[in-house]
């Protein structure tokens, strides 16, 4: 493998055309040479973007020898056989939220992954926003101090327009609701801030359209460090917004609103004191921005690869989030409080879709 990372796309779709913006944008660390798609516009999407060749083959497709890695924006059903598909020709693999089904079907690609010697990737492009990127610098050094509480919304619109996709609202083809194809980066980034939960209790709905999945979920989490946090998720809120706000010992950190973007700038970085707020400004001072989003994960992919480090998201952060997505469906199910880890004997460790 070279400088420039030879990629072949899989699904050509909303998710596939942003993840080509990403490519685009490094052409000198990536080159998209196939995009393998069923649809009938693949070829346009090729043309549009100076991908020499479309397949409609995904077998076909991983026998292509020029190609360092497999990009996966296939719908979520699809992904995990794809991935192990793709390991075993001996690609990377890039994947698309969510990676599998269970943490049963996770625990497999990780040790597919292991035994191929090839890399997974799971996306959160969420996570390298600038604005997300400067509160993890300020906890890092210190300066954020214990954690207390955090609240995060995911309160977005979908219309039955947007289910007549007939993969979508189906537990056997979406693999479940909102919880999982709109909240999962979200939550994510609480993750990528604090950590984990040491337990959660839910409440789930479905009030906005009619599905098969849940389209309303309200949930609480105790967090391994002690610190508490609120998930609130509709689908129903005609003023889409997603905002995170974490209180700290030390400062308070609020994101802005845009409901798609609300990891980027600009954030409010409040400190307790005049002299804690001198610190914050001393470490943002220092802050040196990189790519966000699909193009802030991809290069630093590339840099991983190349360095042979490890990756800016990887297994262990699909797994965690499959593994609260698992807790918070058991939640609701049996209204209870659901403790992790979760074991490989859980009722929902081979899925949690009915």
């Amino acid at each position: 493998m070279g400088d420039r990372i030879r990629v072949a796309l899989v699904g050509g779709g909303a998710a596939g055309k942003q993840h080509l913006e990403g490519y685009r944008s490094l052409p000198e660390q990536f080159e998209v040479v196939a995009l393998c798609d069923v649809a009938e516009g693949a070829g346009l999407v090729a043309e549009a973007n100076a991908i020499p060749r479309v397949l409609t083959d995904f077998r076909e497709m991983c026998r292509l020898d020029d190609v360092d890695v497999i990009d996966l924006c296939t719908p979520p059903y699809l992904h995990y056989e794809q991935t192990l598909q793709g390991l075993d020709a001996g690609r990377h693999v890039i994947c698309e939220k969510p990676l599998p089904a269970s943490l049963a079907q996770v625990d497999r690609v990780i040790a597919a992954e292991k035994q191929s010697g090839r890399r997974v990737m799971p996306i959160f492009q969420y996570r390298f926003g600038h604005g997300l990127q400067k509160l993890k610098r300020l906890v890092e050094q210190g300066v954020a101090g214990r954690a207390y509480l955090t609240t995060v919304e995911t309160a977005w619109r979908r219309r039955a327009a947007y289910y007549a996709v007939p993969w979508r609202a189906k537990w056997a083809t979406e693999l479940g609701g909102a919880l999982v194809s709109h909240a999962i980066h979200a939550h994510d980034l609480v993750y990528h801030v604090l950590g984990r939960a040491r337990s959660v209790s839910a409440h789930m709905a479905t009030l906005v359209n009619p599905m098969e999945s849940e389209d309303c979920v309200s949930a609480s989490l105790e967090m391994m460090d002690g610190s508490l946090c609120s998930l609130s998720v509709t689908t129903g809120s005609p003023a889409e917004i997603s905002r995170h706000r974490f209180c700290f010992e030390n400062l308070s950190a609020e994101s802005n609103t845009e409901p798609y973007r609300n990891s980027s700038d600009p954030w409010t970085f409040t400190g307790d004191s005049p002299a804690i707020d001198a610190r914050i400004e001393g470490v943002l001072r220092g802050f040196v921005p990189r790519p966000e989003r699909f193009a802030g994960q991809f290069s630093r992919f590339h840099q991983a690869l190349q360095s042979g480090t490890e990756l800016p998201v990887t297994l262990a952060d699909a797994r965690a989030a499959i593994e609260l997505i698992t807790a918070l469906y058991h939640s609701a199910r049996t209204r209870q409080p659901v403790s992790l880890p979760i074991p490989a004997d859980h009722p929902l460790y081979d899925g949690w879709q009915p």
